[in-house]
């Protein structure tokens, strides 16, 4: 199974807010996930990330692959 880590949309209409997850990348973008590591909320001002580093290199350790989103919010 490959697995990625990217975000998966939440909220309502016109009031997005994302959680950050691994999932199996077959999946489609909000279909079930594996775990969810942090969210991103673009609405705030200033906009709020917050993941947990230690899951992020976990699932990084094993293989996941890091969407190109995920990867400029988490290196931030």
């Amino acid at each position: 199974m490959a697995t990625v880590i990217r975000l998966t949309k939440m909220g309502r209409k016109k009031k997005p807010f994302y959680r950050i997850v691994v999932t199996d990348s077959r999946k489609k973008r909000d279909g079930g996930w594996i775990e969810s590591i942090g969210y991103y909320n673009p609405l705030a001002q200033p906009a709020v990330v917050k993941f947990d580093a230690q899951r992020l290199e976990y699932w990084k350790s094993v293989g996941a692959k890091m969407s190109d989103r995920v990867n400029k919010l988490t290196s931030k």
